[in-house]
């Protein structure tokens, strides 16, 4: 059946955007990211938790693309860091380039710079995601999930981006970037939070429909 719902999903990460439009290809979902669009100003992030930000860029996007958007905010809350790197968590290292793997490299060497003297029964950290779905009138739906995990003393697995390849869970025995993707879907603080989204997905086809109707 084809697609009759559109949905801009506000990254240009590869990572975050094959993630979720692998979670919503059985949904009669048309996937966009940003870099299909002409470029426009950057969303502000200037908000004090993930959830501010997320619904930040969601509207931000949504209005000025005049299409319904899809936008997350998430990262790493290390305990032993008092909860760093969190929402500056892709900027962490405050390097600027635009390289993604570059970006990754830096950020994950900052981390285990600072955890060098924690022991590893001491690197508790969470993965923590909100995303916020948006038209461009008013916010549709706000879900998060989150992920507990462990912080290894060097990168282990290849699949993934970002924290991944550092980010150990106890019970699956191996770090995120040593899962297959189907399998991070099914743990991840990114899929739970989209799970919960499509949990009310009937709920927010809904609303969607009749914001339309109102609007037309």
């Amino acid at each position: 059946m084809a697609a009759d719902l559109e949905i801009v999903l506000a990254t240009t990460n590869q990572g975050k955007l094959a993630e979720l439009r692998s979670m919503l290809q059985r949904r009669e979902v048309t996937v966009h990211g940003l870099n299909e669009f002409a470029e426009t100003t950057p969303a502000p992030e200037d908000g004090a938790t993930f959830a501010e930000n997320a619904r930040q860029k969601a509207r931000h996007y949504s209005q000025r693309l005049n299409h319904l958007v899809l936008a997350d905010d998430s990262g790493l809350q290390v305990t032993a860091l008092d909860g760093a790197p969190g929402i500056y968590s892709a900027r962490f290292a405050s390097l600027d380039s635009n390289d993604r793997a570059e970006l990754d490299r830096a950020n994950n060497q900052k981390l285990l710079r600072l955890l060098a003297d924690v022991p590893l029964k001491n690197r508790q950290a969470r993965f923590c995601c909100c995303l916020c779905l948006h038209s461009p009138y008013e916010v549709i739906l706000e879900v998060e999930g989150s992920l507990e995990g462990m912080i290894l003393d060097q990168p282990q697995g290849s699949n993934g981006f970002g924290y991944d390849p550092l980010f150990y869970v106890p019970e699956k025995q191996k770090t995120i970037a040593q899962m297959s993707p189907q399998e991070k879907n099914t743990l991840s603080h990114r899929g739970q939070a989209l799970r919960r989204l499509l949990q009310q997905w009937n709920e927010v086809r809904e609303r969607i429909a009749a914001l339309k109707g109102k609007n037309t």
